[in-house]
């Protein structure tokens, strides 16, 4: 079965928004590796992106831009760290606590759903070959 996730390291975030209970978070640089069915490469690509979380409960919002370096992404019992799986969309109980590179703050984000909007096209980097 082919996949993609967003690597959340060095995924680069430009915007912040706040939308009544809504907060988007808008990568202007998403990280995505791709792994196909049989093979034992990968690719990386970059695309935009948005993942949207609805009926927040709180949020310390951060200034941006901002490139992250890691954290837990989660919809119901499933917490992904490091990344986000491409597509994602969840109601029930959505979180996420995301760490920056020159910052020790976080974004950490409790609301009752979630999604991941991926915008434009895809753009490609190189290959991952295993070592």
């Amino acid at each position: 079965m082919d996949s993609s996730s967003i690597q959340l390291k060095g995924s680069e975030i430009d915007n912040i928004e706040v939308d009544g209970s809504t907060i988007s978070i808008s990568f202007s640089r998403a990280i995505i590796i791709k792994t196909m069915t049989g093979s034992v490469e990968k690719t990386k690509w970059w695309q935009a992106g948005r993942l949207v979380f609805e009926d927040v409960d709180s949020s310390e919002l951060l200034d941006t831009p901002l490139v992250c370096a890691g954290g837990d992404v989660g919809e119901n019992v499933y917490t992904y760290r490091d990344m986000i799986p491409v597509p994602l969309e969840s109601r029930g109980s959505a979180h996420c606590d995301l760490y920056f590179e020159d910052t020790d703050k976080h974004l950490k984000i409790s609301a009752t759903a979630v999604r991941l909007e991926m915008l434009a096209v895809p753009k490609y980097i190189e290959h991952i070959r295993p070592e």
